[in-house]
């Protein structure tokens, strides 16, 4: 197996080849969101202006009402049960890496096969062929003297 193959087998080269083509994908949308975000400045200025005194008086309210929930909540907490939520949540967590990793290792594998093909198409096109060598007026004509007279004999 050569080394072309066995790369193109590795989950990690098809993982970052997905990761990669990810990012150029995102990155072709960064000009279209800039013009975007640059449309909607004003407006979204003028807005949050307006709105101002209305954000800061929800926040206060959303604050106090979470720190009274988390007041009740702190009494309820057991410390035995915290080992299980971590378990659970660090499981979760792995689980959805593993899920995001397998997804970049598709993508992946399809650009590290597309660019393959492509490659292999470039090289199988027949090379254009070299016209033949002219020869000299020496080397077409027959042989003369003491090297006709040794191939005779």
């Amino acid at each position: 197996m050569t080394l072309a193959n066995t790369l193109r087998e590795n989950k990690a080269v098809y993982t970052v080849a997905g990761a990669g083509d990810l990012a150029v994908e995102k990155l072709r949308e960064v000009p279209e969101q800039v013009g975007k975000a640059r449309e909607n400045a004003g407006k979204y200025q003028e807005d949050f202006r307006g709105n101002l005194d209305r954000y800061r008086e929800q926040v206060r309210e959303t604050v106090d009402r979470y720190r009274g929930e988390v007041r009740e909540n702190v009494g309820r907490l057991e410390v035995k049960d915290l080992p299980g939520a971590a378990v659970a949540y660090v499981t979760h967590f792995g689980t959805r890496t593993v899920e995001f990793i397998d997804e970049l290792a598709e993508r992946g594998k399809k650009v590290v096969h597309r660019e393959a093909e492509e490659i292999a198409e470039i090289t199988e096109k027949p090379a254009p062929k070299k016209a033949a060598p002219q020869r000299g007026p020496a080397q077409g004509q027959a042989r003369t003297g003491a090297a006709a007279k040794k191939s005779d004999s």
